[in-house]
């Protein structure tokens, strides 16, 4: 699709919760695009040292761990060294997990690399924490996504009680808090607005309307 229109790279970062996911999915399915979920990439690599008993500390056993891993996304799955794992990775342990780990050089590093590669050679849409400050600096459109601590607690509470995990509203409130702490304090690349992104509050908004407003400032870029 992409041989005959221009390239387009779409960065969408922000804090846990604002709907990253949603709005990125439903831009791609507008503008057939893929959606590359880098989230899903590091709540992966959460689960892998989860099953596997590995500790952040475990700097030896966390890299020879990423030698052995291979993650691929197939027909709206993510896909863990050859098994599809999309409803393991959405819990709050995986959650603490993936944003420990994402703090570590040598799993940003691989992953980073991965998503570089993935954006080279295609349109896409990608969400995340630092895609528009990092990953892919160039990015013809970039936007930052948030919304208030507790609106975004809300869908999550919402999200995980549909998938019958049992937590609190409270304690999803106090999870987003300290992750909020942890991605925009962490060494490197924290969470951060990039200077050229446009910043998008959800606060109250309805996904099609956040939809249309990301199809809004695409259009200006790239007509489709």
């Amino acid at each position: 699709m992409d041989t005959d229109r221009k390239r387009i790279r779409i960065a969408i970062d922000g804090p846990s919760g604002a709907g990253k996911s949603t709005i990125a999915k439903a831009v791609a399915e507008k503008l057939a695009i893929d959606y590359i979920d880098t989230g899903a990439m590091y709540r992966a690599i959460g689960y892998k040292m989860l099953t596997e008993g590995i500790d952040v500390s475990e700097e030896k056993k966390i890299k020879e761990m990423l030698t052995r891993t291979t993650i691929d996304f197939s027909g709206g799955n993510i896909i863990l060294d050859g098994t599809v794992i999309n409803d393991r990775i959405r819990t709050p342990e995986v959650s603490k997990m993936a944003s420990s780990s994402s703090a570590l050089p040598e799993v940003r590093s691989k992953l980073v690399a991965l998503q570089r590669k993935i954006a080279s050679g295609k349109s896409v849409i990608m969400d995340g924490r630092d895609i528009g400050t990092n990953v892919i600096t160039d990015a013809e459109c970039k936007f930052f996504m948030t919304a208030s601590k507790e609106e975004r607690a809300e869908r999550r509470y919402k999200e995980l009680a549909e998938k019958g995990v049992q937590t609190s509203y409270a304690q999803v409130l106090e999870d987003i808090k300290k992750r909020d702490e942890n991605d925009s304090t962490r060494r490197l690349n924290p969470l951060a607005m990039a200077d050229d992104a446009v910043l998008l509050d959800t606060t109250g908004m309805k996904v099609d309307d956040v939809v249309n407003a990301i199809l809004e400032e695409v259009r200006r870029k790239w007509p489709y």
